[in-house]
């Protein structure tokens, strides 16, 4: 169990969007830790990338190994 203090605007928003769609505020607090937690996972990942010096590679470079050119 975690108890998570917000502040009074934070915590309207969260109650407003359960209302409107019939889920828990727990729901979302934890689809939103889930979310940042993959964030902060794949930024650490990519952060060591870079520490290591590993070959990088742009993004027009991979649009055009994909055939995703515009």
């Amino acid at each position: 169990m975690l108890a998570v203090r917000l502040d009074p605007q934070m915590e309207k928003e969260l109650e407003q969007l359960a209302a409107a769609t019939g889920r828990s505020k727990s729901y979302y607090v934890k689809e939103a830790l889930a979310a940042y937690l993959e964030d902060r996972a794949d930024y650490l990942l990519a952060l060591a990338a870079l520490e290591r010096k590993e070959p990088r590679t742009s993004l027009a470079d991979v649009r055009r190994e994909l055939g995703l050119e515009r």
